[in-house]
């Protein structure tokens, strides 16, 4: 596979993952807010359709096809790229916010959200540091 479509698949499930980053906390935020339990089910649905059909398939294919371009053209000079190294720190970190996602989505399916709708909009600014943080390192490579 050439270096361009590589590219161009990684950051094309990068926006995929990115917009179900945004947008399940914002989900969190509403249900959260729901009193009637017809909501409450609704919300659950829409959280566990956009976790695992859009927001995992497009984490892991990102991470798939940047793996790919770390090891086929950036990895013999791995070790004199800084920049690389701290976009892949924030990345190991966004992985983690993703798992935590994860977890609050099956505490809401199990009616133990601890949370409040204020917490969850606090919450879901999280991916704006990540996002502004990978694309500013990636393209100026500052390091």
């Amino acid at each position: 596979m050439t270096p361009l479509l590589l590219k161009a698949l990684h950051l094309i499930f990068m926006v995929t993952w990115f917009a179900a980053l945004f947008y399940l906390p914002r989900l969190y935020v509403y249900h959260a807010m729901s009193e009637d339990e017809i909501s409450k089910e609704r919300f659950k649905i829409m959280e566990r359709k956009l976790f695992y059909g859009i927001m995992m398939p497009g984490g892991v294919l990102t991470l798939v096809f940047g793996i790919w371009m770390l090891v086929d053209f950036a990895w013999a000079l791995y070790g004199r790229m800084g920049w690389l190294h701290v976009k892949l720190t924030l990345i190991a970190l966004m992985i983690g916010y993703h798992i935590w996602c994860g977890k609050l989505m099956l505490d809401f399916k199990h009616d133990r959200n601890r949370h409040s709708h204020v917490w969850y909009r606090w919450f879901n600014e999280v991916p704006v540091i990540f996002l502004v943080g990978i694309i500013m390192l990636s393209v100026l490579r500052p390091f």
